[in-house]
């Protein structure tokens, strides 16, 4: 077959199921893959910049500036040169890993814990936007992993550490910890268009929301903010995390005016992607949801519910996982698929695919695959699923059963995609 995302591909499908699963998987990640998405989604042709339908008279701009962040920031930038090359006057893009460009510069920051080059990145993007002019074009690279990737100034990201340790504890949603570090920042909820004025701003939206929340996606630097200040303090206080300098969002809706965004990849489009390899596959698609936040064990209630024959069940969200011990391994997907193995509801005719789609499970793996052969296994070898469960070391179990999908970064984010696919 043709080159797979998935590295071991060839080692995990070891059963005709395996191998429909993995396919799907890969539809999935195939999807979202950036800088296939900028160059299918953005044209240059005379002098006019096209978007999805949208068209921009270069002509009408005296420069071009691109900032970003996120995790798919960096692969997106060196699509974006590749359309746009010369005519970028200047750029500057945060992601995990740096690249060289001839107009963007970037760099290598920290997540989902801050560092001082998240700092620095935030201090470049922020002399690169502000005093511009009516006419300044600001093309705007916003992606999941953002709000950590971008801060500015030290202050916001001194706060955004004791922010995230806080709710980390707590297990909440991050819809309600993007609500409070929009409040800490003057770039994000708004304040980076607020920053740009009056410049006309393009933002390209690679989400990792669940759902069509795209003014979180990096806590929503572009798009007007519909929260207040009391919001935030009240989430603050409803968690008990401590005391924070909260700033009111951008609220004058002159701000927005010039304001285009654009939502190229969103988990949506990930799960319609892996439906339609399903039914080609000869599989029936069942989707329940693109906002899955329930905690695991009643995600994979959901899911099981729902399993029939030939049936694949495809569900996307960030389930929620409270960690109530440290020095455990593995992130949300090879727990969930752990405690699927806990809570009996595998069998022989079923595979079960949790799938980070950064393809970073809080580690090197992008997620499990589980079936009966992972039980034997599991079984073969004398581990012990409570044990790993209970002090959340998920990692160490699959790593020796070898069921771990190994990816690498996908240079994509669109929250985990799951998968249960049933066929005798």
């Amino acid at each position: 077959m043709a080159k797979t995302r998935i590295k071991n591909f060839n080692e995990l499908a070891i059963t005709e199921n395996r191998k429909l699963a993995l396919l799907i998987a890969e539809a999935g990640l195939e999807s979202i893959d950036t800088e296939a998405v900028i160059l299918n989604s953005i044209k240059l042709q005379n002098n006019v910049l096209f978007i999805m339908g949208e068209s921009f008279d270069l002509a009408k701009f005296k420069k071009i500036k691109v900032v970003g962040f996120g995790k798919a920031s960096i692969d997106a930038a060196v699509a974006l040169e590749k359309i746009l090359g010369p005519k970028i006057e200047e750029g500057a893009v945060i992601g995990l890993h740096k690249v060289s460009l001839d107009y963007i510069e970037t760099f290598a920051g920290t997540h989902p814990i801050p560092s001082q080059m998240n700092v620095e990145a935030g201090e470049k993007i922020y002399e690169i936007i502000k005093d511009s002019s009516a006419e300044d074009l600001i093309i705007v690279l916003v992606s999941g992993g953002g709000s950590s990737l971008l801060c500015y100034s030290k202050n916001e990201c001194d706060q955004n550490v004791k922010l995230y340790n806080g709710f980390l504890k707590s297990g909440k949603t991050i819809a309600e910890m993007n609500t409070v570090r929009k409040h800490l920042s003057i770039l994000k909820g708004g304040g980076l268009a607020k920053v740009a004025y009056p410049a006309t701003v393009i933002g390209l939206i690679f989400s990792d929301i669940p759902g069509n929340h795209f003014n979180d996606v990096a806590s929503g630097p572009t798009y007007k903010d519909e929260s207040a200040i009391m919001d935030a303090q009240k989430i603050i206080n409803e968690y008990n995390l401590g005391k924070f300098d909260l700033l009111e969002t951008p609220k004058e809706d002159k701000y927005f005016e010039k304001v285009h965004n654009f939502v190229l990849v969103s988990n949506k489009i990930a799960v319609e992607a892996m439906a339609k390899k399903s039914e080609e596959l000869g599989l029936q698609a069942n989707i329940i949801g693109t906002e899955i936040y329930d905690e695991v064990s009643v995600v994979l209630e959901k899911i099981f519910k729902n399993k029939s024959d030939n049936t694949v069940v495809l569900a996307a969200g960030e389930p929620m996982l409270e960690v109530t011990k440290k020095g455990g391994s593995g992130g949300r997907g090879l727990y969930m698929g752990l405690r699927a193995i806990q809570m009996g509801l595998i069998d022989e005719n079923s595979v079960l695919i949790p799938l980070a789609s950064d393809g970073m499970d809080n580690s090197d793996a992008a997620g499990v695959v589980i079936d009966g052969k992972t039980l034997e296994k599991i079984k073969k070898l004398g581990l012990d699923v409570d044990d790993y469960l209970d002090r959340f070391d998920a990692y160490p179990i699959f790593q020796k059963s070898g069921d771990m999908i190994l990816t690498g970064p996908t240079g994509a984010n669109v929250s985990d995609l799951m998968i249960l696919l049933t066929k005798k």
